[in-house]
């Protein structure tokens, strides 16, 4: 285990009502390496991730791996995996397991290596009833029946083929482990109803390396040919991160700042800045290229100090290529700053929206509608306080932005929520200008 994984305290002082300038580089993507760590189980030859980010999130996954028997090593950034022949599932770290819900994404891949097996019931981000009853509905159709337990997924696999599915919902991790558990199977899967999402166009490129043939990646019904086995020394660099990129935009919009974003993955944010635009946001880009994984299309963005107004109508997620969810609650801290009123409606989850009420100790407005619905009224001048992170990680990121935005002193306690999801975030910003240090307690 790398041993910078617990170096950071916790909590941190803020000296907001600063500007950022310089230049930062976009992250790799948490949501595609934890995808691709589950889906290393589908190898065994030696698979070699390339600028694996150093999160909460990822060491949980390696933990997990570790418990059963896989052997992984960083080089810098780099993670190469090893699976044995044999798992040991009896010995998986329950503890780990249970704070990620990326955990349930183990049931397509080892559905080819046993025919019985339990996995502890999964956490992660506490946004209300983020059902898991897909992945059962889909995985039924390979041959795999789960119990649910209190505590624990209880699992009998006998594999067949599936033909086609059609996802009870275009979920990404659902379409992930359905990727996953079709990989392996030799024969052809249609998958309708499939996310098309920044993540699910990972692992497809991943799978597509392993000898696996996806054809439709980035539309909404993907045919999967798959393979009798894997055993191939692989290499793959992730992509970069579109809720990375999101973050510094937002950071730079309600700090009034102009800064450059270096490496954008441009075609996972460009309803985003079209909305931001339309709101007022002044911006400029480079040319596109490619990232190091030949897929992705990059761009750099320069942010210009812009006056903002509320949008003419709701901001509202919805599945790729709509706004993307893990980018929707930017924009109640971006909403503070707007003049006129902001409706944002997460109809996704049932609690994210009352986290956004945190603001209104920083000095915003808002008005909660429903558990769903929320009304921002700006701008307001956002002022210092101390917070602890709600145990969710977009909302705790917005908390910390308005708090570079907000003059005085603030302290944001229990950072872990954070740190699940974002490498280096205080010293990435600090290179920015912003004044943030680490207290111990």
């Amino acid at each position: 285990m790398n041993p910078e994984q617990s170096a950071h305290p916790v909590n941190l002082c803020i000296t907001g009502g600063k500007k950022l300038t310089g230049t930062v580089v976009t992250n790799t993507s948490k949501n595609g390496a934890v995808a691709l760590l589950c889906a290393s189980l589908l190898n065994s030859g030696t698979t070699t991730l390339k600028k694996m980010p150093k999160i909460e999130e990822v060491y949980r996954i390696i933990e997990v791996l570790e418990s059963t028997g896989v052997t992984t090593a960083w080089n810098a950034s780099d993670l190469t995996i090893n699976v044995p022949e044999k798992l040991r599932l009896d010995d998986i770290d329950v503890e780990a397991a249970r704070r990620t819900r990326s955990i349930v994404m183990f049931l397509g891949p080892l559905m080819h290596r046993m025919k019985k097996f339990s996995l502890p019931q999964s956490g992660g981000c506490k946004l209300g009833s983020r059902t898991v009853r897909p992945h059962f509905y889909a995985l039924e159709d390979f041959g795999v029946d789960i119990n649910t337990t209190d505590d624990a997924f209880e699992v009998t696999a006998n594999p067949q083929e599936a033909g086609e599915i059609i996802l009870y919902e275009s979920g990404d991790t659902v379409t992930e482990n359905v990727l996953m558990a079709a990989a392996l199977t030799p024969s052809t899967t249609v998958i309708k109803y499939a996310s098309a999402n920044y993540m699910v166009q990972e692992l497809c490129a991943f799978l597509r390396l392993l000898g696996v043939r996806i054809d439709g990646v980035g539309t909404t019904t993907l045919t999967v040919t798959g393979v009798e086995n894997i055993h191939m020394d692989v290499e793959y660099t992730l992509a970069e991160d579109p809720t990375d990129t999101m973050f510094f935009l937002t950071a730079a919009i309600v700090t009034g700042s102009e800064i450059t974003i270096e490496r954008c993955p441009i075609e996972f944010l460009e309803l985003e800045l079209l909305k931001l635009k339309k709101m007022g946001f002044s911006y400029t880009t480079s040319d596109v290229y490619l990232a190091e994984n030949g897929l992705t299309k990059l761009v750099d963005i320069t942010t210009h100090t812009s006056k903002l107004h509320a949008p003419a109508d709701k901001v509202h997620s919805r599945p790729y290529p709509g706004l993307n969810a893990d980018n929707l609650p930017f924009f109640a801290v971006i909403a503070t700053q707007a003049e006129g009123q902001t409706l944002i409606h997460d109809w996704m989850y049932e609690k994210r929206a009352i986290y956004f009420t945190e603001l209104d100790k920083l000095g915003a407005d808002t008005v909660l509608a429903d558990p769903h619905r929320i009304y921002i009224h700006g701008p307001t001048k956002l002022r210092a306080n101390e917070l602890v992170c709600p145990p969710a990680l977009r909302p705790a990121t917005i908390l910390l932005i308005a708090m570079l935005s907000a003059e005085g002193h603030s302290v944001l306690r229990n950072i872990y929520s954070i740190n699940r999801g974002y490498e280096g975030l205080v010293e990435r910003l600090t290179d920015l200008g912003a004044d943030i240090t680490y207290l111990e307690s």
